[in-house]
């Protein structure tokens, strides 16, 4: 039981390193994105160890972690109030897909 509870404290740590990797910068983010990754595994606290959904949850924290790591960067504003993007090299070889106005409505 203690190997499961230690699983699941590193999957906890990773995602909310990730965010605040992520996220530096950006207090509102920071704190909203903890408070969303404090809910979900607050949401998975009474499941068995080692149980299928246990398992599952672990597995989508540390697919959360990848993803918030290596698929999300920060835009910065510039003087200019445009927006910049400065990718790290954890996101090398990502692409980036600007959805269409005919996604964008479909998601309304």
């Amino acid at each position: 039981m203690a190997a499961a509870a230690a699983e699941g404290l590193a999957a906890y740590r990773a995602v909310l390193r990730a965010a605040r990797r992520t996220f530096t910068g950006d207090q509102l983010m920071l704190t909203e994105s903890a408070a969303e990754i404090r809910r979900r595994f607050e949401e998975h606290r009474s499941l068995a160890p080692g149980s299928e959904d246990a398992v599952r949850a672990l597995s989508d924290a540390r697919e959360a972690a990848h993803f918030i790591t290596n698929m999300i960067v920060q835009a910065q504003r510039a003087p200019s109030g445009s927006f910049v993007v400065k990718p790290e090299k954890a996101h090398a070889g990502a692409t980036l897909e600007i959805p269409s106005e005919e996604i964008l409505s479909q998601l309304k």
